[in-house]
């Protein structure tokens, strides 16, 4: 689409290891659909908190020969149960902060805290901004920026409960990734209706999955209840430029992630792709 002279372009990633645990695999396929990003959350079926230094230096070496750079690292921060030892979570955070230098991504997604069964929302509340302000302040310090994820059962499930935890944290270095397939799961029926305008300003990074809201299922973008198609419109009609990183989930999804291979990835891709060209955007 054009909009005056300009072309509303995104850069396309994706989860790698939706694809295999290979890299040189999770590469070529996103090579093949036309990304030169990728988001890292593990490689060599390692997550990136417990790659080592020879590790992490194959990896930011395997990516720079083929000419890919990383969109983010996909951490697993902030998804413990928020009883434990908040120290512990910012060692595990000085541990991503230093994949991100080495892979040359400022970006770093996390998430707000799992509470124990029976332990209302409320409850945790204080103790989630504790947290989450004590990890802005590292990234800060670093350089980096934390994309926060509305991952499913955690303090920043719902839309309401992500606006309190930005505008409360109030940091620069805390920034939101949008799920339109976790709203969708835990009930948020309409996310675009419900969140979109709430949380625009505070949006720098999209994924991309959709959900089945009667069986909770992920499904390719598009084939599902989470308005992706209008959260899409809008992005581009308010002058987005981002990342936008297929998660598709469509053979298994567990705590740390899910996984796809390569062929349900190329189909979630294909439908992405359907959907961006309906209104006029394109990738690189």
């Amino acid at each position: 689409m054009t909009i005056g002279t300009d072309t509303v372009t995104w850069t396309l990633s994706g989860f790698g290891d939706e694809i295999d645990t290979d890299p040189r695999i999770q590469i070529a396929v996103l090579k093949a659909l036309g990304s030169e990003h990728i988001e890292v959350r593990s490689a060599w079926g390692t997550n990136v908190v417990d790659l080592d230094d020879d590790q992490l230096a194959a990896l930011a070496t395997l990516l720079s020969s083929e000419g890919m750079k990383a969109s983010a690292v996909a951490s697993p921060i902030g998804k413990v149960d928020v009883s434990l030892d908040a120290d512990l979570e910012v060692a595990r955070l000085r541990r991503i902060i230093r994949v991100a230098h080495a892979l040359n991504t400022p970006n770093i997604r996390i998430f707000s805290f799992f509470r124990a069964e029976g332990v209302p929302v409320a409850d945790i509340r204080d103790d989630v901004m504790t947290r989450m302000r004590l990890l802005a302040d590292e990234a800060e310090r670093e350089g980096v920026v934390l994309l926060h994820e509305n991952e499913k059962d955690i303090y920043g499930d719902t839309p309401e409960r992500v606006l309190d935890l930005v505008e409360s944290v109030g940091s620069s270095a805390l920034r939101l990734a949008w799920d339109s397939a976790n709203f969708v799961q835990v009930g948020v029926t309409h996310p675009h209706d419900a969140g979109y305008a709430m949380l625009r300003p505070y949006l720098d990074y999209l994924q991309i999955k959709d959900a089945d809201a009667a069986s909770g299922s992920v499904v390719p973008a598009g084939q599902g209840d989470g308005q992706v198609l209008a959260t899409l419109t809008a992005l581009r009609d308010d002058g987005y430029t981002g990342f936008a990183s297929l998660e598709p989930h469509l053979d298994e999804a567990h705590t740390l992630g899910g996984f796809s291979g390569p062929t349900a990835f190329g189909q979630a891709a294909r439908a992405f792709d359907g959907l961006l060209r309906s209104i006029g955007v394109s990738t690189k």
